[in-house]
């Protein structure tokens, strides 16, 4: 006798339920339609920003490489053509001499106030320039004197030479009256009255300001440059009476010094 298999209830069930799914399905395609996931947000990593920055740097280095570079080849060929000038001109300065100095008036007197003193004074300077160069000349504007007292700077007087040229192996000779007629206080009065009782006379000092440009070869032409002269171990006596006084000019000695303005100062 054979035995019988009937299926059962669940297998009929989840068949009806397969059927339905199915019939749902087919009547709303799109209920069980899966939807795409969303990526959460990730931020890049700026390498870009980074390159950007090591690029500028590496430029800004070679910039900097490449100025360094040509000032130090500039400051060399300028150096070499300033040595090469020296060797084949060998250029001097300029010399100075005070030749002579005479005092026809050195007067203080006090003013009624007594407050202050008037000082006259009247000098006749006689002043040698010298070129001992051979290939250099030098072309000087007008030349502003200043003599002064060498303790205390007190201003004796003032004058002036006017502009000359000096060419090479040149030596001439100026004469100039130097003045002054102005009321100075009383330190700047006891200070010279000081001076003015001393044996060997007062220390005076002269000063020249000028500018002058310089022509090496007779071709190649510098710009104006300001120098000073200083003379000093200059002595004199105040003078006696109508006859002038001769100062003493024997020891004295001139400096010249280039002065270079930059800006507002000058050095």
């Amino acid at each position: 006798m054979t035995d019988r298999v009937y299926p059962s209830s669940k297998v009929a069930t989840n068949g009806a339920a397969n059927g339905a799914t199915a019939t749902t399905t087919a009547a709303n395609p799109t209920a069980t339609k899966p939807q795409p996931l969303r990526q959460p947000y990730r931020p890049q990593p700026q390498y870009r920003h980074r390159r950007n920055r090591r690029s500028n740097r590496s430029l800004c280095c070679c910039c900097c490489f490449w100025s360094i570079l040509i000032f130090l080849i500039v400051a060399l060929l300028a150096a070499i053509a300033g040595t090469a000038l020296y060797v084949l001109y060998r250029p001097h300065r300029p010399e100075f001499t005070v030749t002579a100095l005479k005092i026809g008036k050195l007067n203080l007197t006090d003013n009624p106030d007594g407050a202050s003193s008037h000082l006259v004074t009247r000098f006749n300077l006689t002043i040698a320039p010298k070129n001992p160069n051979n290939h250099l000349s030098f072309a000087y504007d007008s030349f502003a004197l200043t003599l002064s007292a060498a303790n205390n700077d007190v201003v004796l007087g003032n004058g002036s030479i006017p502009a000359f040229f000096s060419d090479t192996k040149n030596f001439t000779s100026f004469r100039s009256i130097i003045t002054t007629a102005s009321d100075l206080d009383l330190e700047s009065v006891k200070s010279l009255r000081s001076d003015l009782k001393r044996k060997g006379g007062v220390p005076m000092k002269l000063q020249m300001d000028t500018k002058v440009k310089v022509t090496v070869g007779g071709k190649l032409k510098s710009k104006k440059v300001g120098i000073r002269v200083t003379c000093q171990q200059i002595r004199g006596l105040a003078p006696k009476g109508k006859s002038p006084s001769v100062a003493s000019v024997a020891d004295s000695h001139c400096k010249v010094d280039l002065r270079i303005k930059i800006w507002r100062w000058t050095f």
